[in-house]
């Protein structure tokens, strides 16, 4: 501990906070597209079209047998190439690392966040659904009035212990040499040879951050109704 450098961290505090904004803004931003486009699967996955829940089953389970950081690399080096293919550009299309990192943490998160969406619509007993109908709404205005909302606040605690697993997946972003926060702290590691304070530093962020949320995760399970 006495060659521990505290200096090398306080130095670089700016930049690290830096990357631990984009962190967090690429954790709001997933969360929220997840939240979105993984409802609308849920609802897709309990349509009685069936090609359509076929087919939102099918994109859930893919996303869920695939791991995160091969996706990121398929859309990144793949799409390019395939977008050149199908509209036939002369060079693939830049799509950039940040846009990258958004959209395919969107993408992947959907299909966990559908899950548990539509745990959360079918844990609402059926004769609610019932009732509504019986009132004159229709399929829209059932779910958007009666069903999602308690859905939401049924699974509420679980989709928070979700968002903490997607802020710790944030940092594969650093595959891509985006300025994360891990990728702040690695290159001031690197630079200063300071690898030992960087990376301390980096695992106390996310212990106090991930701890501090599931606390909350904790208090909201004492509130909420949770529906296994």
């Amino acid at each position: 501990m006495n060659d521990f450098d505290f200096s090398a961290i306080s130095t670089s505090l700016p930049y690290l906070m830096q990357g631990l904004t984009y962190t967090v803004q690429l954790t709001v931003v997933a969360c929220l597209g997840g939240i979105f486009f993984g409802t609308l699967l849920a609802l897709a996955r309990l349509s009685s079209i069936k090609p359509l829940a076929m087919i939102a089953a099918g994109y859930v389970n893919l996303m869920r047998s695939i791991p995160l950081i091969l996706v990121i690399f398929w859309f990144y080096f793949l799409v390019p190439v395939v977008l050149q293919s199908v509209m036939g550009y002369e060079r693939p299309p830049q799509i950039g690392p940040d846009r990258s990192a958004y959209i395919t943490f969107i993408m992947f998160e959907a299909a966990f966040f559908c899950e548990i969406m539509r745990a959360g619509i079918q844990s609402i007993p059926k004769g609610q659904v019932a009732a509504a109908q019986a009132l004159g709404l229709n399929y829209r205005l059932t779910m958007a009035k009666i069903v999602l909302p308690q859905a939401f606040r049924n699974m509420l605690p679980v989709l928070l212990t979700q968002t903490i697993i997607l802020f710790q997946d944030t940092s594969l972003v650093y595959v891509l040499s985006v300025t994360d926060f891990l990728g702040a702290a690695s290159k001031i590691a690197q630079r200063d040879s300071a690898l030992v304070e960087m990376y301390t530093f980096v695992a106390l962020v996310y212990l106090a951050i991930c701890f501090s949320m599931s606390m909350l995760v904790k208090a909201l399970q004492k509130k909420t109704q949770i529906i296994l």
